[in-house]
């Protein structure tokens, strides 16, 4: 199964960027040779942003990023949405990196599933 997860909403501000995490990492979980692609967009791409400090007891994106990587999927982030956001490479966490919409518009068409958050 291909899979392309896109997520568009603020990493904290409500639960739809966790929710479509959660499911893709469930995905994942349930066929190991699924092919994973998270393209984050809008404020979902703060998701990405390396260093993130939640509460205790809270759950943490980038955490959530880092294992999607660790199962060989692909984290992608609108570089137009990073640019408007002055989100630089170097932040991003580890495996996950710049991307576009050709990008965006190839992994669409490659998909066998398409699930936007």
């Amino acid at each position: 199964m291909r899979l392309l997860a896109i997520l568009n909403d603020a990493p904290y501000g409500g639960e739809r960027t966790y929710n479509g995490l959660s499911l893709t990492l469930a995905l994942l979980k349930a066929d190991a040779r699924a092919e994973v692609t998270v393209f984050l967009m809008g404020d979902a791409i703060l998701a990405a942003k390396a260093g993130q400090k939640t509460p205790q007891g809270y759950y943490n994106l980038e955490h959530m990023l880092v294992r999607v990587v660790l199962a060989k999927g692909r984290v992608l982030a609108c570089g137009s949405c990073m640019a408007a956001r002055a989100l630089a490479d170097g932040e991003l966490v580890a495996g996950a990196q710049r991307s576009t919409m050709d990008a965006l518009a190839e992994a669409t068409a490659a998909a066998d599933r398409v699930l936007i958050f």
